[in-house]
C-alpha cells in the first residue's frame, strides 16, 4: 500500500480535535497505530473524511472498539521506540528503534562457554 502520510504501523499518534473525535471522546488522546487499510476494499467505517483511500486503525487505551481514522485526523507523536513484536512459534522478535526501523533479533539466549 502506498502511503500518503508519514504515519506507519506502530507509531504513536495524537488524535486531532475535530467534531468527530470530540463526539467520540478521543480528541487529544494518544494511541498507537495497529493497522492500515483501504476502506473501498474492506468496507470499514472511517472516522473523518480521508482525502485518499486509506484509513489507520488506532488503539486508544480504554477503548475496546476498533477505530479506523482518516490519516488527516492524526498527528505523529513518535515511533514508539522499544515496542516489540513477537510471533507465536517463531524464535525471533522485532524491536522498534527511535528512527522507526524494526530491528530483528533472535529470541535465543547467547550460548556461553566457560573454560
Amino acid at each position: 500500500m502506498q502511503r500518503t502520510s508519514n504515519i506507519t504501523f506502530g507509531d504513536n499518534v495524537r488524535l486531532r480535535s475535530t467534531p468527530e473525535t470530540e463526539a467520540l471522546g478521543v480528541a487529544g488522546q494518544v494511541g498507537q497505530v495497529y493497522g492500515e487499510t483501504k476502506p473501498s476494499i474492506t468496507g470499514v467505517t472511517v472516522i473523518g473524511q480521508p482525502t485518499k483511500d486509506e484509513a489507520l486503525n488506532v488503539h486508544v487505551e480504554g477503548w475496546t472498539d476498533t477505530l479506523w481514522f482518516a490519516p488527516e485526523l492524526l498527528e505523529f507523536v513518535d515511533h514508539a521506540a522499544g515496542a516489540e513484536i513477537r510471533l507465536d512459534g517463531v524464535p525471533k522478535k522485532w524491536t522498534r528503534n527511535a528512527s522507526g526501523e524494526w530491528v530483528e533479533s533472535s529470541g535465543k539466549k547467547p550460548w556461553l562457554k566457560f573454560w
